[in-house]
């Protein structure tokens, strides 16, 4: 979580959210580290998560990232937890909560619906204060 909370420093560097993302193979491997860069890409899915899963697929040569942890600093949206499902992560770990935008369980809960094909084991609040002082600061500035 320490390597996804710089990610998340670099993006609030460029004014971005700061949202930081590690995806990590079965044996420890990092397959990617990022962050949030919908300004600086002009894309409103360049998530954090959506890019480490891109990555990871890039560099396994492989859609589906069996057996993998994504580590994220903030609850991911529900975007992000439609294309963690699809991509077959197995665990989700993340800092803190996002009442307003959260899909992993405090908004919806994708990880966990019966209906879909893929259940994704969740680990919360993991340096839950300061995933949560980053973004506070971050939209305390912008206020």
């Amino acid at each position: 979580m320490k390597i996804a909370i710089i990610e998340a420093k670099k993006a609030e560097q460029k004014a971005e959210v700061p949202i930081g993302a590690l995806l990590v193979a079965e044996n420890e491997e990092i397959l990617s580290e990022t962050h949030n860069q919908t300004i600086t890409l002009n894309d409103p899915t360049a998530h954090a998560e959506i890019l480490a899963l891109r990555e990871g697929a890039q560099k396994t040569r492989n859609p589906r990232l069996l057996n993998t942890t994504l580590y994220v600093t903030i609850e991911p949206c529900l975007m992000c937890m439609g294309a963690i499902v699809h991509a077959r992560i197995s665990k989700l770990v993340f800092g803190a909560k996002d009442p307003k935008w959260g899909g992993a369980g405090s908004l919806y809960n994708l990880a966990n619906d019966n209906r879909l094909n893929h259940k994704v084991e969740i680990i919360e609040g993991v340096c839950e204060e300061e995933c949560r002082f980053l973004m506070q600061a971050f939209f305390r500035q912008k206020r």
